[in-house]
């Protein structure tokens, strides 16, 4: 994505977040494959470009690994593969939206749009789409000009016993190893031995 594009929606992402205001109605927008989607602003944290990702073992295929932001291990989704879209290349344009869910977790977007302010009376309740279709995740439908955006529970998409699962995985994967352990405790005797005898 444009460095300075992103730097921009990340200056209002921080602007909305430090407002004195009400900010309930503010709404951090992105795409995926034609639709938009929003998530409530005091639930982001940060917004990234791509950038690398090491891949956990044996997690859901829309669990894609973990980032290493500024020393904290980060798990990463794909939204795509969450909903059950299509996986597409990444490009300049894709994102990394670092979200709060109780945890921090990071999920992947086709890029990000902008803040809106969007009000309780511009916001329809999800439709009705029968038992078969769980609308849980989806907060309404927000009504901006002629278009609708899709806003998102993230602690409804991100939650459940696959977060727990995730985050399982990635505290067992980056845990040192006995070996490692092992070694370090070695050392340590090692140094504190020969500070007793010089």
């Amino acid at each position: 994505m444009a460095t300075a594009f992103l730097d921009k929606t990340q200056a209002a992402v921080a602007q909305a977040n430090s407002a004195d205001g009400d900010t309930s109605s503010k709404y951090l927008t992105f795409k995926l494959a034609d639709e938009e989607y929003g998530v409530e602003i005091l639930k982001v944290r940060e917004i990234n470009g791509i950038m690398d990702i090491t891949a956990v073992p044996q997690m859901p295929a829309c669990m894609k690994g973990v980032i290493n932001l500024r020393g904290k291990v980060i798990p990463v989704i794909d939204l795509r593969l969450k909903f059950g879209l299509d996986e597409i290349e990444h490009t300049e344009q894709t994102c990394i939206i670092v979200v709060d869910v109780g945890q921090e977790i990071g999920i992947i977007v086709d890029t990000v749009s902008e803040v809106l302010d969007i009000t309780g009376d511009s916001i329809d309740p999800p439709p009705a789409m029968g038992g078969a279709v769980d609308t849980s995740f989806i907060l309404g439908m927000g009504k901006v000009g002629d278009a609708v955006k899709i806003l998102l529970d993230v602690d409804q998409v991100l939650g459940g016993g696959e977060l727990t699962e995730i985050t399982a995985a990635t505290a067992a994967n980056h845990r040192p190893s006995p070996d490692t352990a092992a070694s370090s405790a070695g050392a340590g005797s090692v140094a504190s031995t020969s500070g007793d005898h010089p």
